[in-house]
């Protein structure tokens, strides 16, 4: 445990928890639908069979990013400090997660502009690619959280921090930190795998199920190997113990049920083993943020990072009002596309030949 700097007021505990609950929306809902994207060209082998997985994730798949944007103007806005340092020291990893997002967003939007099977088939693995490297460089970025990102003070100036050796990228491949990233990818297949599923009926349904037990035993396999490795090397002590057993009982919960056949309770199962990791993570994180700051005298925490008082209490206000509008949009969103989808649902078209 990392010494705090002073004494953290309750507002910046509250907006360091709601940061972590951001991530948890964005990893559960996003995390889903990358692994949905990653499977378009492997389950998908015709072509009505291929716009059933892209419609279960189509009119969702935009709105759960908006998790990601406001995780980060929460952190910009309620965390200066943290976000300054990151986007300082990290823009060679953010770089690629935005190439990511750009490839997949795009594949999205035009993949129905035009019949022809190359085209279609170019931006199906768009999708895929894109989603993967997402899923693999935050996957990384989190296993240095938990490792810490040693920190300096710039030259010339104490109060800013810098990460100790810019460009910061090949330093983040470390063993934990690849493991963490295909732990993750595969932790999205199972969770997205079982999302299709849900959603499907048909052909799609039974190659999605089949599929989940199978990745699903590689997600429970490689989450114990680098949860029980985060626990004894970097400890986020006895709460640490508790989220690893619920995570694995989320896991294992999720894998049985679908293959029962109760794709609904696998997919609360998987969304809530997901939920347990990030939680682990950000115990993991606070109050140091992910930085190892034993190079510096004063370390680089919620409180030195955070913006005012006033300005905490200006978000927390509207929080208040806003928040429950949009958990209320996305709800009534989700209810409306409840709908399992089937090729039978997919109207005949032409097709261009390749």
């Amino acid at each position: 445990m990392q010494l705090l700097a002073t004494n953290p007021s309750a507002l910046q505990i509250l907006w360091f928890a709601l940061v972590c609950v951001l991530w948890i929306g964005y990893l559960v809902l996003e995390g889903f639908d990358y692994g949905v994207a990653m499977l378009i060209p492997f389950l998908g082998k015709t072509e009505k069979e291929k716009r059933v997985i892209v419609n279960t994730i189509g009119p969702v798949w935009d709105g759960n990013q908006v998790w990601l944007l406001t995780a980060g103007g929460a952190t910009f806005a309620a965390f200066p400090g943290w976000y300054a340092t990151l986007f300082s020291g990290l823009y060679l990893p953010l770089f690629l997660i935005l190439v990511g997002l750009i490839i997949r967003g795009v594949s999205f939007e035009y993949r129905a502009k035009n019949p022809d099977t190359r085209w279609r088939n170019t931006f199906d693995w768009m999708a895929s690619i894109g989603s993967f490297i997402v899923a693999l460089v935050f996957g990384v970025g989190f296993a240095n959280f938990i490792i810490g990102l040693p920190v300096v003070t710039a030259t010339g100036n104490a109060s800013l921090y810098v990460l100790d050796g810019k460009p910061y990228f090949w330093q983040l491949f470390s063993p934990f930190g690849l493991l963490g990233g295909i732990v993750l990818v595969v932790l999205f297949l199972f969770h997205g795998s079982i999302y299709l599923a849900l959603k499907t009926k048909g052909t799609v349904h039974d190659k999605a199920a089949a599929f989940a037990q199978k990745v699903g035993l590689g997600a429970i396999a490689g989450g114990a190997i680098y949860l029980i490795w985060f626990q004894i090397a970097y400890s986020a002590g006895v709460l640490g113990w508790l989220l690893l057993v619920l995570a694995a009982v989320g896991l294992v919960g999720a894998w049985w049920f679908v293959r029962a056949g109760r794709e609904g309770l696998a997919f609360i199962c998987s969304a809530a083993a997901t939920a347990f990791v990030a939680v682990m993570i950000f115990v993991r994180m606070f109050p140091n943020m992910g930085f190892n700051s034993a190079k510096v005298t004063t370390p680089l925490d919620i409180t030195v990072a955070a913006s005012s008082e006033s300005t905490l209490v200006l978000m927390t206000v509207a929080a208040v009002i806003f928040v429950p509008i949009v958990l209320t949009y996305t709800a009534w969103n989700y209810k409306v596309f409840s709908k399992r989808l089937g090729t039978v649902n997919m109207p005949d078209e032409e097709l261009a030949k390749a």
